[in-house]
């Protein structure tokens, strides 16, 4: 079983940056790639990127390319999105999940997810 936990959410001004981390532990050779979603109130789970653990292959949501980077260190065992410009449709509960490959439509396919994280972007 991968455990997954994630931090570095909080508040911030429009413009500003924060960077998410995502730690798995546990059985991590068990998923090839991990993702980010996130969740707005009322609105349902978004795909937000995805990365190969192995060749650090990347995909994006249209809504966050070139503003967000994800990122994977294999020796810690850590995803990060690094997000910057952001604005305040951003807000979310940001999520990182593992599984077998990348899907940008369907959330069910990724096994495994972590508690979550809140972003909030003022205005």
């Amino acid at each position: 079983q991968v455990q997954l936990v994630e931090s570095g959410g909080g508040l911030v001004q429009a413009g500003g940056s924060l960077r998410l981390s995502c730690a798995a532990s546990g059985r991590t050779f068990s998923t090839n790639v991990m993702g980010w979603f996130r969740q707005a109130p009322g609105k349902e789970r978004e795909f937000v990127a995805c990365i190969t653990w192995s060749g650090g292959n990347t995909i994006y949501a249209d809504s966050v390319k070139g503003r967000f980077t994800i990122s994977r260190d294999k020796d810690k065992n850590t995803v990060y999105l690094q997000m910057t410009s952001l604005k305040p449709e951003d807000t979310a509960v940001y999520y990182c999940a593992g599984g077998a490959r990348c899907n940008t439509r369907d959330a069910s396919a990724y096994n495994v997810w972590g508690q979550g994280t809140q972003v909030t972007v003022s205005s």
